[in-house]
């Protein structure tokens, strides 16, 4: 089974006991998480799609890391100008293995009452 959740902007397809790299969230390593912003489940069957969000679906995962990624160069330069900037940045991320999707019963098309017979 496997869910798409979005966090901090971004998409994630994830399956359950992998980790992932999110944008930074607050929490400390060892605390659980839960995602609600779920929009696909798939794996079994016909996948779930949600408008916007799949309802009663939920995410469930646990910190494994604070840290920050590799460093990025960022360097500026006008050419025959004098001109020569050079920055470093290294972006905050969370680390968070993922240990089960929660997922009720998939949504029903709604039936059409038969009225006026």
């Amino acid at each position: 089974m496997y869910a798409v959740i979005r966090t901090g902007g971004k998409q994630y397809r994830v399956n359950p006991g992998e980790v992932v790299k999110v944008e930074k969230l607050a929490g400390k390593v060892g605390d659980e998480i839960s995602f609600d912003d779920i929009l696909m489940v798939g794996g079994e069957g016909e996948p779930a799609v949600g408008n916007p969000r799949v309802k009663g679906a939920k995410v469930l995962g646990r910190i494994v890391a604070q840290d920050r990624a590799r460093k990025v160069i960022v360097f500026k330069l006008r050419h025959r100008k004098g001109y020569r900037r050079k920055q470093g940045h290294r972006q905050p991320f969370t680390g968070v293995a993922i240990e089960s999707i929660e997922f009720g019963s998939k949504p029903k098309p709604e039936k059409k009452s038969e009225e006026g017979e």
